[in-house]
């Protein structure tokens, strides 16, 4: 499991469940061949920059793929920089205007250091996808909220410490998280580009399982609640990578008896048959198992089950390839006579 690019950060609209597979029938390879070409391009004219990225793209959707897949591959997430506004976030917590002052006052020099050095905190990478998109006469926004993580929102929230965007295209909503697409802080807090495309114009109910917005229109029609978005299984960006989400059990904390069979759905947007491997953790060993598919329907829908055979307490990672996608923790007991 990676590291999340960890991050504190700070209408009218056609409700409709917007998505990437709306645009199945764009190829974004030129899109992204043009982002790739201007690859370390300066930051001090936001105009050229656009210019170069949407110029020779002819629609909505390609200019502003140019945008995201340019700022994703070429920014580098600051973890020093998020660091100090999560510690004066938590200093400040019961004071959020002198917060909103102290944060307002470090803007500049947060915009000097994304400007001259490409270095930036989830706010930056929202800002800089609004900024390009406005110039490219593309409708978009700064969404502010909560990013669930191994760290926050778990069973309970914590402040608000994410931002991502919200972009209009052929009137209808999208949302995107460059932030998260561009790659992750590692165990030595260095930042490591690895693009996620898995962000890009995603699923709205899907999104919603690690974002919720402080404003819930911003869920754009989907239904999820506070409290199922924090008591909810964990979801790494590996699922998103493989676009691969679970749907039950909807709970990361699961009370069990031994020889219960426990049914793991998933829904798959791209796979039909996939080999997922379980991994139970009992604190001393892990043990892993190969779950088969019981969905012999092509409906994207995978079921596993698996059975308890002692009781303890278990963390328990769904493995997909070499990532982990999901993490439950599972109390097994013994079945009362």
């Amino acid at each position: 499991m990676k590291k999340f690019l960890f991050i504190v950060c700070f209408a009218y609209f056609l409700k409709a469940t917007a998505q990437i597979s709306d645009f199945k029938n764009i190829n974004f390879t030129k899109a992204d061949n043009i982002a790739k070409l201007h690859e370390g391009e300066s930051l001090k004219n936001l105009a050229l920059l656009t210019h170069k990225l949407t110029s020779n793209l002819s629609t909505d959707i390609e200019k502003f793929r140019a945008i995201y897949t340019w700022v994703c591959t070429n920014i580098t997430g600051n973890y020093e920089l998020s660091q100090k506004i999560i510690t004066k976030s938590k200093k400040l917590k019961n004071n959020p205007k002198k917060f909103q002052k102290w944060h307002t006052s470090i803007a500049p020099k947060v915009f000097k250091k994304l400007q001259h050095q490409k270095s930036t905190m989830c706010t930056g990478y929202a800002y800089l996808i609004k900024e390009l998109a406005y110039i490219a006469n593309i409708e978009c926004k700064i969404i502010n909220g909560y990013g669930r993580t191994l760290s926050s929102n778990i069973n309970t929230f914590d402040l608000p410490n994410h931002s991502w965007n919200a972009v209009k295209l052929n009137n209808k909503w999208y949302l995107c998280d460059a932030t998260w697409s561009s790659g992750y802080i590692n165990d030595e807090y260095t930042f490591v580009f690895e693009y996620n495309d898995g962000y890009f114009l995603t699923t709205p109910s899907f999104f919603a399982k690690n974002h919720y917005p402080t404003d819930k229109e911003w869920l754009l029609n989907n239904q999820q609640t506070k409290q199922n978005f924090i008591k909810g299984p964990l979801l790494y960006n590996e699922a998103f990578k493989h676009s691969v989400f679970p749907i039950s059990p909807s709970k990361m904390e699961i009370e069990v008896f031994t020889n219960e069979p426990v049914s793991f759905k998933l829904e798959s947007v791209t796979q039909t048959d996939i080999e997922m491997i379980l991994k139970i953790d009992n604190g001393i060993y892990v043990k892993s198992v190969q779950l088969k598919n019981i969905n012999p329907k092509k409906d994207g829908v995978i079921i596993y089950k698996y059975s308890f055979k002692k009781k303890g307490h278990y963390d328990v990672h769904l493995q997909l390839s070499n990532d982990i996608i999901a993490t439950y923790v599972f109390t097994v007991k013994e079945p009362k006579e």
